[in-house]
C-alpha cells in the first residue's frame, strides 16, 4: 500500500495567547494527498483531493467509509456489548466508542431506541448498533445466536471479573447509570460479574466498567492470558 504523507497533524494559523505569544494549534488529520494518487477501489477521491480530517487510524486515511467498515467486519471479535437504556443513559455514546476501539462484533441498545451519540465521537458510523425494545427480545436473540449473556454489576451472587474465565462467544451487558442491571437481565444472565474496587465508592461509571470488561475479554481471547 502506498505510504501516507508525513502530515498527520498540520499547523493552523497562529493564535495569540493571553501572554501575547503566538501559539500554533495542531489540526487533526491529513491534508490533500501529495504526489500521484494511489490506485484502488477503497480510496476516496474527495478525501484524496481535500484531505482527511476524520477520527480514524492512519491505516484508514483517505479510505471510503464503506471500505473501512468492510475491513473492520472482516476481523471483528466474537464478543458483543449490550447496555440498557430506559432513562436515556448518557454513557451509551462512550460505550459505543470503546466498543469500536476494541472491535466488538455489535453493540445492542435495550429499551429506548434513541440515545445520545455525542460521546461516540462519530465511531457509531463504523460500529454496528442493534436495538432491542425489550429484555425478552434481547434474550431471545442471544439464545438464537448461541451467545452467553454475562451481566456486569454488583449483586450478592456476583463473582469477580478478574478470576472469571469469560467465554469467547458472549454478550457483556451493562445497566444504566444509577439503577444498574434490571432484575430481568440479572435472571437471564448465566453469570453476573463484579469489578474489584478499593476506594470509598460502591460503584463506578457504567462506561468505565464497560471498558474494563471489554479489555478483560481482549486479554483472555486475543492475548491468551489465562485467569487465575
Amino acid at each position: 500500500m502506498t505510504d501516507l504523507p508525513p502530515n498527520n497533524a498540520l499547523p493552523t494559523p497562529a493564535e495569540t495567547t493571553p501572554e501575547g505569544e503566538a501559539e500554533a494549534k495542531p489540526e487533526v488529520g491529513v491534508g490533500p494527498w501529495e504526489g500521484e494518487w494511489p490506485v484502488g477501489e477503497h480510496w476516496d477521491a474527495d478525501l484524496l483531493r481535500d484531505g482527511d480530517r476524520r477520527n480514524v487510524v492512519d491505516q484508514y486515511r483517505y479510505w471510503k467509509h464503506e471500505a473501512i467498515v468492510a475491513d473492520l467486519d472482516s476481523k471483528r471479535h466474537d464478543f458483543h456489548i449490550a447496555i440498557e437504556n430506559w432513562q436515556h443513559d448518557l454513557n451509551i455514546g462512550t460505550v459505543v466508542r470503546t466498543a469500536n476501539a476494541f472491535l466488538a462484533k455489535e453493540v445492542h441498545i435495550i429499551g429506548r431506541r434513541r440515545w445520545n451519540r455525542r460521546g461516540a465521537m462519530v465511531t457509531d458510523r463504523y460500529q454496528h448498533v442493534r436495538h432491542h425494545p425489550t429484555v425478552e427480545d434481547f434474550v431471545q436473540w442471544a439464545e438464537e445466536e448461541g451467545l452467553a449473556v454475562i451481566g456486569i454489576d454488583i449483586f450478592p451472587d456476583s463473582v469477580p471479573l478478574e478470576t472469571y474465565d469469560l467465554p469467547k462467544n458472549c454478550v457483556l451487558v451493562f445497566g444504566q447509570e444509577g439503577p444498574g442491571l434490571t432484575p430481568e437481565v440479572h435472571d437471564a444472565a448465566v453469570a453476573t460479574l463484579s469489578i474489584e474496587q478499593f476506594g470509598s465508592t460502591r460503584s463506578m461509571n457504567a462506561a468505565s466498567a464497560a471498558a474494563i470488561a471489554m479489555h478483560a475479554w481482549v486479554r483472555r481471547h486475543v492475548f491468551q492470558q489465562p485467569v487465575s
